[in-house]
């Protein structure tokens, strides 16, 4: 009997992603079901759970994917509208085999997709193409499962505030961006001490405030007028499905992944020193920098969840971090990226503290650097054209890093060139200590990439 293919371009390194009604359906849905649940069958697994955001398709695709899993005899623990970490975090209190959720992530409203686990450990790369293989061969286990449902989100909720340690409260503005972290985020600030202003909490899978993606400088515009007009001690924002954090300090600046990590490793090598760190190879240099200043060991690492939990797992790293805004703890945490339960770490380190969090800001070493730089090219072209500067750039003898795409250092500083694992881009960043430096570094990256007959505007 004919299998069922997969569109090839929602098969991504991190997970599945696609466009609702052109590269995913319902019938996909449920072939990734009946294809995941064979694999946890096979792998001697017997419960999954699975969970959904807040978009649109997301509740029917759901229950697609639970169709999928009880036909291969599975039983499928069901615990509704919330964010990723929610799942990740009810796979470990229930000690369930696998779990799988329903989530777009930040992209737009039209998409959706899937991010799995197995045996406790990210379901990614080689897995998701095994995945794609099993649907086109239908090589799928058969029986008779069941599902129910489960209420986790209280627990969940209470597990994150256990380590809630500052002796005082903060005056907070949050912000969901209508996303699915929207609930649990109400729930916890209900406990949390001093005073919290909410925006946007109610779910709407139309994101119609603003689209729910704390990276983008825009998304931040209306938490940062919060914390202006209420005059609050930061501000925090979550992406669509929580995993994902962004932070705006009492003076209304932004504070990039990069940054947090540095307060983040303060906190975690206090009570661990020499620990490993890992942050992803679009960091700052300063990051890795401060690190080692705090007697902890920076690890440069590809960029990507599933990649980073991975590498956690091989390191015993208390703490990776990315630029996104992708925080893992797992010092007192289980290991996965979780927006929510990094927000309460950060006001736990704050409240501690007798200066804001701007000065915090400010006492870091200053540098100049561009933003994360996306340039178009096409998925058959952009890691030929990264090869190809990679073999021009060893040929003159450059320092380079090459654990994830080009990381050049030069006596100015820093540029990044990289191919996107996820959509048809290039990536691109540069850093430098002065503003000629950087100056410098876009040319060299200009003139690279034109070579290769890449032209951009952005630098």
């Amino acid at each position: 009997m004919a299998g069922h293919i997969l569109h090839q371009s929602i098969l991504r390194e991190y997970d599945i992603r696609g466009i609702v009604g052109e590269t995913l359906s319902a019938d996909d849905a449920y072939a990734i079901g009946r294809s995941f649940g064979s694999i946890v069958s096979q792998n001697g697994g017997r419960q999954v759970a699975v969970g959904y955001d807040g978009r649109h398709s997301s509740p029917g695709f759901e229950k697609m994917v639970v169709d999928g899993l009880t036909d291969c005899g599975l039983e499928v623990i069901r615990i509704g509208l919330g964010g990723t970490p929610m799942l990740y975090f009810a796979v470990h209190d229930l000690a369930a085999d696998a779990g799988i959720m329903v989530s777009g992530s930040h992209n737009p409203p039209n998409f959706n997709g899937f991010k799995m686990v197995l045996s406790d450990r990210p379901f990614f790369g080689k897995d998701i193409l095994r995945l794609g293989a099993v649907s086109a061969k239908k090589e799928w286990v058969s029986g008779s499962g069941y599902s129910h449902n489960c209420e986790i989100i209280q627990k969940y909720v209470a597990r994150i505030l256990r380590d809630y340690t500052s002796p005082r409260g903060l005056k907070v503005a949050w912000d969901s961006g209508n996303g699915a972290a929207g609930p649990a985020m109400e729930k916890l600030i209900e406990s949390l001490p001093g005073t919290h202003h909410p925006l946007n909490s109610e779910v709407n899978g139309d994101f119609p405030n603003h689209h729910p993606d704390p990276t983008v400088p825009e998304c931040l515009k209306q938490l940062q007028m919060e914390v202006a007009e209420r005059r609050c001690d930061l501000g925090i924002a979550f992406d669509g499905d929580g995993d994902r954090i962004g932070v705006v300090d009492d003076q209304g600046e932004i504070l990039w992944g990069d940054q947090l990590m540095v307060l983040f490793s303060a906190d975690v090598l206090s009570s661990k020193p020499n620990s490993t760190i890992i942050a992803d190879v679009k960091a700052s240099q300063i990051l890795f920098d401060e690190i080692l200043k705090m007697g902890g060991t920076p690890e440069m690492w590809r960029t990507g969840h599933s990649l980073i939990k991975s590498r956690m797992i091989e390191t015993g790293a208390p703490l990776a971090g990315e630029m996104s805004g992708h925080i893992f703890f797992a010092d007192k945490w289980f290991g996965f990226d979780d927006g929510l339960y990094a927000a309460v770490r950060l006001l736990s380190f704050l409240g501690k503290q007798n200066k804001p969090l701007s000065e915090f800001r400010a006492e870091l070493p200053k540098v100049y650097n561009t933003p994360e730089i996306r340039i178009a090219c096409e998925d058959l072209r952009k890691f030929d054209v990264v090869s190809r500067v990679l073999s021009s750039l060893r040929d003159g003898n450059a320092k380079i890093i090459d654990v994830d795409g080009i990381r050049v250092q030069t006596d100015d500083g820093w540029w990044l060139l990289r191919a996107s694992n996820t959509e048809p881009v290039l990536v691109a960043r540069c850093e430098s200590y002065t503003a000629s430096g950087l100056q410098r570094l876009q040319d060299t990256l200009r003139d690279q990439l034109s070579e290769n007959g890449v032209k951009i505007s952005e630098l």
